[in-house]
């Protein structure tokens, strides 16, 4: 698990360090720095896979920009100097992986540099590089990917194989329906929740050896409450029109409340709350889906109840035993945080804003004496966001 992440000098985030369970819900208004924080982790990860460039950074579900866009622009602050490159740090069971990158800002390359890396294993350190001692090592590849496959040859490393595997998620309407073709392909489902029914079909294939993929699939139903059943069908079977479908293979429903025979409906005609459950529902059981992932905007076309009943079922699909996965998802919907269980340690609530001087703060709410007592007065986690007692970072 990732249980530590620092980044340094990367957008709005000038010095931010964060703590992390299993599921970590980061709540703040428009450009707080909520996908700053998910952008920095994918630039990480692909660090921690070799290489950093626009291309790796696109597949990781991270915008494309100048350096100048990504580098901390900040005034200096009194005895503060502001860092000239990108720093990240990752902290996991006995593993340590930390890289300084470089990119000049008035000639711009099209790969950032590795100014530093370091990996620790359980006190050991297959790497090393250091910015005055660089050696022969290509500086725009990094090595502790390649240390990784000479170690692991059959099995990545935990905490570097779970960077290795972070994208970034932003879901897409037009291409949930399956009316928009996906522009950032990915494995199971693409970034923009592309090729979900394929997803959706060998998830249900899925259930018939795997006792979690079945309890998940029944959630997801459960959730859906007018569908009688859920599954994926050739767009020219479905009432259809041929324009309306991006792919042969689309979506499918069948309505509890209309007659047989007469109530089948395509992604198309689906609500698309409807459709970001079952998208959720193949991030966290398919067998393919990435151990460490993010969702932007998490609130994605939910109803206030639906939001927090499906938080309230993704914090059990993610924390049970044999999950072994880990998510981060920002969110504008206070009704999400109702659904939350922060009495359980895995599970985290962050708030996240801008200083005076413009620069991201995150604090963590953790679960204490004063939150049960609000609630026994009524309170909900989402009134007290909404009055502002979990808003106030206490910032600079």
């Amino acid at each position: 698990m990732l249980e530590k992440l620092t980044i340094r000098a990367f957008k709005s985030l000038e010095d931010v360090t964060v703590e992390l369970g299993l599921v970590n819900v980061f709540i703040g208004a428009n450009g707080s720095g909520k996908s700053n924080l998910l952008e920095a982790l994918g630039t990480l990860g692909a660090a921690a896979d070799g290489k950093a460039d626009e291309r790796t950074l696109l597949a990781r579900g991270v915008r494309p920009g100048l350096p100048a866009l990504y580098r901390s622009a900040f005034s200096a602050r009194k005895g503060v100097r502001v860092p000239r490159h990108l720093s990240f740090g990752a902290t996991g069971g006995t593993e340590r992986y930390e890289v300084s990158l470089h990119n000049p800002l008035k000639r711009p390359e099209p790969a950032w540099r590795f100014r530093a890396e370091t990996w620790e294993i359980g006190g050991a350190r297959p790497v090393a590089r250091s910015s005055t001692r660089p050696g022969k090592a290509d500086p725009y590849r990094g090595l502790a990917a390649l240390r990784a496959v000479e170690i692991f040859p059959d099995n990545p490393s935990s905490l570097l194989g779970l960077l290795q595997d972070y994208v970034i998620f932003s879901p897409a309407t037009a291409v949930l329906r399956g009316v928009t073709p996906e522009s950032r392909p990915a494995w199971p489902v693409g970034l923009s929740g592309g090729n979900l029914p394929r997803a959706l079909l060998e998830l249900l294939r899925q259930r018939s050896d795997d006792a979690r993929a079945r309890e998940i699939c029944r959630d997801a139903l459960g959730l859906v409450d007018w569908g009688k059943d859920f599954g994926a069908a050739p767009a020219d079977r479905l009432p259809l029109t041929s324009s309306a479908a991006a792919s042969r293979t689309v979506i499918r429903f069948r309505d509890r409340f209309m007659r047989e025979g007469g109530n089948m409906l395509s992604g198309y005609e689906a609500s698309e709350g409807a459709l970001f459950v079952l998208f959720l529902a193949v991030l966290a059981a398919h067998r393919a889906s990435p151990r460490l992932c993010a969702v932007d905007d998490a609130d994605h076309g939910l109803n206030p109840r639906l939001a927090r009943t499906l938080m309230e079922k993704l914090c059990q699909w993610y924390l049970e035993p044999d999950s072994a996965r880990q998510i981060l998802l920002t969110t504008h919907n206070p009704l999400i945080l109702d659904g939350l269980r922060i009495v359980d340690d895995r599970v985290r609530l962050f708030v996240v804003s801008r200083t005076g001087a413009g620069r991201t703060a995150i604090r963590r709410i953790a679960f204490d004496d004063r939150l049960p007592k609000l609630a026994e007065e009524g309170w909900t986690l989402s009134r007290m966001w909404t009055m502002g007692y979990l808003g106030d970072t206490g910032g600079v």
